[in-house]
């Protein structure tokens, strides 16, 4: 990470946005504090902390690790001040792989474990401020939705416990930019890079476009083709497949905002 600094109103716009959750106010984070680092969450019990780190070294496209949060430790230092118990818009919360409860507020999660490591993992909406002010639409700004997020058929190198399929989001680019966006995003490796996969859904084991398991479907326009980028709720996929007992992710699309600069993770 460079030492690339936010500008003032940046860091405004941050903790605002991160007083607003904290205060229970809840939406999409794409777009909010343009030009500044999101970031995933995935926290889990101590004694799962290595398999989960590992899990993210051997699947660094879906899971680039931008900070990890010891036991006890709720403040990042991409945002100080923050609380990452708080300061996400939702969270859900997980018992032995099944969804159990969906919050904006995990504090009384931590209050059960408070053993929990929190991993904050790289965000595909942080390179899509490239895109924005490259001239390249990102639809489901333009419509007000949330992006949409697939489970494939690809299966994740496992690490201990954790296994899990590679969960995808899709924008749909012009086919005019594709290539546009391919170099603007491959300069952002620490928050999922380049894609993964450009056309042809069927590839990826996606049946259907139009049913997203995660976000909303996708408005495609005329000329559109579909582009795959890793995605950091594939914590959450091998979240369901590997059942551990206890886990606190994001609600997807809602993410952690730090007061980090976009440029701080470009090569």
């Amino acid at each position: 990470m460079s030492a690339a600094a936010a500008t003032a109103a940046q860091l405004a716009q941050a903790r605002e946005a991160r007083a607003a959750y904290r205060a229970g106010a809840v939406a999409p984070t794409s777009g909010v504090a343009h030009g500044l680092v999101q970031a995933n969450l995935i926290a889990l019990p101590a004694d799962w902390a290595f398999e989960t780190l590992l899990f993210a070294q051997r699947n660094p496209k879906p899971m680039p690790v931008l900070e990890v949060l010891e036991a006890g430790r709720v403040e990042s230092r991409l945002a100080p001040g923050s609380d990452v118990r708080t300061d996400i818009p939702a969270y859900r919360v997980w018992r032995d792989g099944e969804l159990a409860d969906e919050t904006t507020d995990a504090s009384a999660a931590w209050e059960e474990h408070p053993d929990l490591v929190a991993f904050l993992i790289g965000c595909s909406f942080t390179f899509e401020a490239g895109l924005v002010d490259d001239g390249i639409p990102i639809r489901h700004r333009e419509h007000d939705r949330n992006v949409p997020m697939y489970r494939t058929s690809t299966a994740c190198a496992p690490a201990g416990r954790l296994h899990g399929e590679l969960v995808v989001s899709m924008r749909p680019i012009p086919a005019s930019r594709v290539a546009d966006a391919v170099t603007i995003s491959g300069r952002f490796p620490a928050v999922h890079g380049a894609p993964v996969h450009i056309g042809d859904p069927g590839s990826l084991g996606i049946a259907d476009l139009s049913a997203p398991e995660f976000g909303d479907p996708p408005v495609m326009q005329d000329g559109d083709v579909p582009v795959f980028w890793a995605c950091g709720v594939t914590p959450q996929a091998a979240i369901m497949a590997s059942r551990p007992p206890f886990a606190v992710t994001h609600a997807p699309g809602h993410m952690f905002v730090t007061d980090v600069p976009d440029a701080a993770y470009a090569l």
